[in-house]
């Protein structure tokens, strides 16, 4: 069917009245809808409040209504209240205010334990040690308080004084030892700048040894989040192992010496910042795709044209870091988000050599969304990334084994340690990476000869070391 004009034409100045009407009147109809939503929401509550035979406390109403609303929505996403928002931007700042420890609260008949000092924070200056207890906080006994509690205290503005009254390690904790002897500590917070990148093992004064002890020539990156200052961290920590590789080389018999490589550990590593993981991506590729970035509206990635010109796509600058050493990334069923990216970057590129577990498949980006009133915000879902070969990373609900999802380990270098190993490995984990106190060095490090080496603790470690070796 085709039309004709008709034969007298409407003058162009009513035309454009009329078109304006229209949007208006679409405008105003959606409006309306959304409007009308919100009005019976509001009467809901009213009348609930109103008439309900138990009194109601609006706020934790509109709190379980949020949970319905965003239980329809994907896992990731949520209404989070409180103050929570300031905390995850603290985590991917890498930086807040307070006095450096890390905590253990894992144990709360034991009282809130130092698990280690921060390098260079207050509480280290003043002589706080892994083991120590913390028995109060501004004159307020810890023995009743949740560790959100004790870092809400602990945290705040820089320059302000915080009083601990503490307790030091190796002191008696059962229930008939006579009272402790506590000493007081007066802090003043800082900035506390928390590192995302670490090494093998720590130096007497606290700085990062790269090489992996009992292993010649074999360094070893580890990423335990990725935020603002991670591929800050990465880039140094590169060029203390390419000095490190130079200075090997200078001192002769290169031929006889095993050829340098590099392992990048991103076991438990959640995820964080997306930009982070593409700078990370970058200081090891030359060229190529680092991910693209599928946003609503995006249906079919895997196809040329429209689609494809409709994906945020990263890309690898010129210049790679140490190029010629081979590499391998080790991940598990707890390496996820921004980690994954990562690890396939480097696998679909031929990068890397991937050993481990199958991750966890979290391949989706989450939305920051403050409510207007401060009283919390939306975390929520709004894209989802795929790897450079355009598979997902993504696991769905209905996703199986044999789905396509995370990062599956390359062909014969995948391996699951027992239960038994990985709580034996992280109690040796923890011990390396404490920070000595002020002046002294922990007995488990004093004698590096004595200690359990690498390979004997962590199965997952030794068979990438193996790997590298046989590709030599």
């Amino acid at each position: 069917m085709t039309f004709s004009a008709p034969q007298t034409a409407m003058p162009k100045r009513n035309i454009f009245v009329l078109l304006m009407m229209i949007a208006v009147a679409g405008v105003s109809w959606l409006a309306r809808d959304r409007a009308g939503h919100g009005r019976r929401f509001a009467e809901v509550l009213g009348s609930i409040e109103r008439s309900s035979l138990d009194p109601v406390d609006q706020q934790g109403l509109f709190d379980a209504a949020m949970q319905g609303v965003f239980s329809r929505l994907d896992e990731h996403s949520a209404f989070v209240a409180g103050d929570q928002p300031d905390r995850l931007k603290n985590l991917l700042d890498q930086e807040c205010g307070g006095v450096g420890l890390e905590l253990d609260g894992s144990d709360l008949r034991q009282g809130i334990v130092v698990a280690s000092p921060v390098l260079g924070a207050p509480a280290w200056h003043a002589g706080m040690a892994a083991g120590d207890r913390i028995l109060a906080i501004d004159g307020v006994t810890t023995a009743r308080m949740t560790m959100e509690e004790v870092f809400q205290r602990l945290r705040g503005r820089p320059g302000t004084a915080v009083l601990l009254s503490v307790e030091a390690a190796g002191d008696p904790v059962e229930q008939d030892a006579p009272a402790a002897v506590a000493r007081d500590i007066s802090l003043l917070r800082e900035v506390i700048k928390t590192e995302s990148v670490v090494g093998d093992r720590r130096r007497p004064d606290g700085s990062w040894e790269w090489t992996i002890e009992g292993e010649s020539a074999v360094a070893m990156i580890r990423i335990k989040t990725f935020g603002e200052r991670t591929a800050e961290e990465v880039r140094r920590a590169v060029e203390a192992i390419e000095s490190r590789l130079t200075n090997a080389e200078s001192d002769g018999d290169s031929d006889e010496r095993p050829k340098a490589a590099l392992v990048l550990d991103l076991r438990g590593n959640a995820g964080g910042l997306l930009s982070a993981a593409v700078e990370v991506c970058d200081i090891f590729l030359d060229d190529g795709v680092i991910v693209s970035t599928k946003g609503r509206g995006v249906h079919d990635a895997g196809t040329a044209g429209d689609d494809a010109a409709a994906l945020d796509v990263q890309r690898a600058t010129r210049g790679a870091a140490l190029a010629d050493l081979p590499m391998a990334v080790l991940v598990d069923g707890l390496t996820a988000s921004a980690a994954e990216v990562v690890a396939a970057c480097l696998q679909d590129h031929g990068r890397a050599i991937v050993v481990g577990s199958r991750s966890f498949g979290k391949g989706t980006e989450q939305s920051i969304i403050r409510l207007s009133d401060g009283s919390g915000f939306l975390k929520l879902t709004t894209s989802e990334y795929l790897r450079p070969s355009r598979g997902t990373i993504h696991r769905r609900t209905n996703d199986d084994g044999d789905s396509t999802w995370g990062v599956r380990p390359d062909g014969g270098c995948e391996i699951t340690p027992t239960g038994r190993q990985i709580e034996s490995f992280q109690a040796w984990r923890h011990i390396r990476d404490v920070v000595p106190a002020k002046g002294s060095l922990p007995e488990t490090l004093q004698s590096p000869s004595q200690a359990v080496l690498p390979r004997r603790v962590d199965p997952v470690l030794a068979k990438a070391v193996d790997v590298l070796r046989e590709r030599d």
